[in-house]
């Protein structure tokens, strides 16, 4: 909604069209761009309708009842199927076929290279299907189909089918609200939900208030995952089919020029922000079994759905930096990187058809992998709460009611006040509170300006 009424104040100010393109963005400010979007739109409209006084008694900072702010999904009788399992199962397949199948539908994904995925494959089977990401549209003539960026999901229109992969992200402290408004607000006659069995119980209490049908599906790991008992240590060490995952792209190239500098392999290089032409040929050149380019480094980013022809995924590091602070990888994460790259897609004999039946992992240090054997060991944790935003309405009408046009204020107060249910908690907003104080200090005649700046 907020990208789309950015779009809309952009094209109204200047009497063109313009489409919103962000540049090569990572996942994480992707959710921070289209809260901006959300925030500069409500500044806007509450400077225009600041002199209106409420005298409604309504809690707006009462967030206690989410499910009722998506009217049009409460109106339909959803059947929620869940699909939960490891990412080489074969789960997202089965959604996909039913999208694919139906005579509406929409793909919400944690990742601009999925949505473009699953919109390529969909267009080329002759489904007409539109993607919508942060950071591109790309309208397909007489498309009744979406790919999109979980963020970017459209909770006013009706679909037959609509899909949400990785839906354990809902837990996410930054993007997690994003998940939970797609689950909650997506008006759909089946809803198929991807991603990790940890987040069966939470969805599960989360829908007894909806009236919702749900049935649940685990699938099985289809190819062996092995542990390594030994590490890397050296990159003379390194084999053909290895790929090294990092998370900086910084460290990628870094990591890549050190392997070549063996001058054994030459290295092909994946991350989040790559364009997806380029993507597709760096991971073309490594499946490529007569290409030089036989040894992979890539960003934990591409753990979601790529099929590579992998034998060896080698952790770099099992820390990393998540905007905040420094820390170990969850167990989740390093499961959803292992299982996630080292992929078979369903009906092949073997992984990716390959000469490498059995997917093996280690690190390059020896003191990361009691971490490692330890999280392919245990269950990700099961998950407790929901990440939660309140929505532009609310905002908006609270504005409108308290006679602010103050967006810090605003931001400030639902943080401070608002009462949430046990299954939910606030999305972090550290960053959107400091937009938010820039914001305030702009002029009006200023705001065409600053969104042109954003974009």
């Amino acid at each position: 909604m907020a990208s789309f009424l950015l779009r809309r104040r952009i094209s109204s100010s200047l009497g063109v069209s313009r489409t919103l393109h962000a540049g090569n963005m990572e996942p994480i400010w992707q959710h921070v761009e289209l809260r901006i979007a959300a925030l500069v739109t409500i500044s806007c409209a509450t400077r225009k309708y600041s002199s209106c006084a409420g005298t409604t008694k309504f809690d707006f900072t009462d967030l206690t009842r989410p499910h009722t702010w998506y009217p049009n999904a409460r109106r339909k009788h959803r059947k929620v199927f869940l699909h939960m399992g490891p990412t080489n199962s074969g789960k997202t397949y089965h959604a996909l076929k039913q999208l694919e199948s139906s005579s509406s539908g929409i793909y919400c994904g944690p990742l601009r290279l999925l949505a473009w995925e699953v919109a390529k494959r969909l267009n080329k089977a002759k489904v007409p299907c539109d993607l919508i990401t942060g950071q591109e549209r790309e309208e397909v003539d007489g498309a009744e189909h979406k790919a999109v960026t979980v963020e970017m999901a459209d909770v006013t229109s009706d679909y037959h089918c609509a899909v949400i992969d990785e839906i354990q992200m809902l837990g996410c402290r930054t993007r997690g609200f994003s998940f939970t408004r797609a689950l909650l607000g997506i008006s759909a006659d089946e809803l198929h939900l991807c991603g990790d069995a940890a987040a069966v119980p939470l969805i599960q209490e989360i829908l007894k208030v909806t009236g919702d049908e749900i049935e649940v599906h685990y699938y099985e790991r289809l190819s062996p995952l092995v542990p390594s008992k030994v590490p890397l240590v050296s990159f003379s060490h390194i084999q053909t089919g290895d790929c090294i995952v990092t998370f900086s792209r910084r460290e990628i190239y870094r990591l890549k020029k050190k392997i070549e500098n063996e001058e054994k392999h030459l290295c092909s290089v994946v991350y989040g922000s790559l364009p997806p032409e380029t993507r597709t040929r760096q991971a073309t050149m490594f499946n490529d079994a007569s290409s030089d380019f036989d040894v992979l480094v890539a960003s934990d980013a591409i753990g979601m759905g790529l099929n590579l022809n992998i034998s060896r995924i080698i952790f770099s590091t099992m820390k990393k930096f998540d905007g905040i602070e420094m820390r170990d990888l969850t167990i989740s994460e390093i499961k959803q990187i292992a299982d996630g790259l080292l992929n078979l897609p369903v009906g092949r004999a073997g992984r990716y058809g390959s000469k490498f039946p059995v997917g093996e992992v280690t690190c390059i240090d020896a003191e990361d992998l009691p971490l490692l054997h330890s999280s392919l060991k245990s269950p990700s944790p099961t998950l407790e709460r929901a990440g939660l935003f309140p929505t532009f309405e609310l905002m908006f009408m609270y504005s409108r009611v308290h006679q602010t046009n103050d967006l810090h204020q605003i931001l400030e107060h639902f943080l401070d006040n608002a009462k949430l249910s046990e299954n939910y908690f606030i999305a972090d907003c550290e960053e959107t509170l400091k937009v938010a104080a820039v914001i305030d200090e702009l002029p009006l005649g200023l705001h065409d300006k600053y969104l042109f700046c954003i974009s």
